[in-house]
């Protein structure tokens, strides 16, 4: 049975963009990282929220344009209200939760489903049906931009350390949701 995914990079503050969703950030901390490499073959979808996929991609215009610098093809689900009039190849664009959550898990055939975007994570916690996090912690601070993770008023979420991992551009964290 396919798993949801939340894995991201972030700042060592916290923060996966910068201001208005800048990504440029982050090209100086992408590059060999074997836990996010051996990472890809396990995926089988993408769940992506609509203001990651519309959004600022650090290599957009060059080969590793797209997931994972480029080296994820695969079906990719949007969670968004603004189904665009072209179709996109590849993408299937649903409006709720619950729906896009069904078509990523089919889609991925019992592999991951890697979560995009800190507010469809963010909704996927909320729902109950997001497994684990993977963030790799890059050795930068940002000051402002997006969170990993945000919820006015604040909550717990309880995360379980599966394991620990360092590369020179980053300190890989993955966790399990404890429910």
């Amino acid at each position: 049975m396919s798993r949801l995914l939340y894995s991201v990079t972030m700042s060592a503050d916290g923060f996966i963009a910068g201001p208005g969703g800048d990504m440029s950030w982050l090209a100086p901390y992408l590059g060999p990282n074997p836990q996010a490499d051996d990472l890809v073959a396990r995926i089988g979808a993408l769940l992506v929220g609509n203001r990651t996929f519309r959004g600022d991609d650090p290599n957009k215009g060059t080969e590793k344009e797209g997931a994972f610098e480029g080296a994820w093809q695969g079906p990719h689900i949007v969670l968004t209200h603004h189904v665009p009039d072209t179709p996109v190849p590849g993408v299937e664009f649903l409006g709720n939760l619950p729906d896009a959550v069904a078509a990523a898990k089919a889609a991925a055939d019992g592999k991951y489903v890697n979560v995009l975007g800190a507010n469809v994570a963010r909704q996927c916690l909320e729902a109950g049906v997001l497994d684990e996090v993977l963030t790799m912690v890059a050795p930068v601070l940002l000051g402002d931009g997006v969170r990993l993770f945000e919820h006015p008023g604040g909550t717990n979420v309880r995360l379980e350390q599966i394991s620990v991992s360092h590369v020179p551009t980053a300190t890989n964290i993955w966790y399990r949701v404890v429910s």
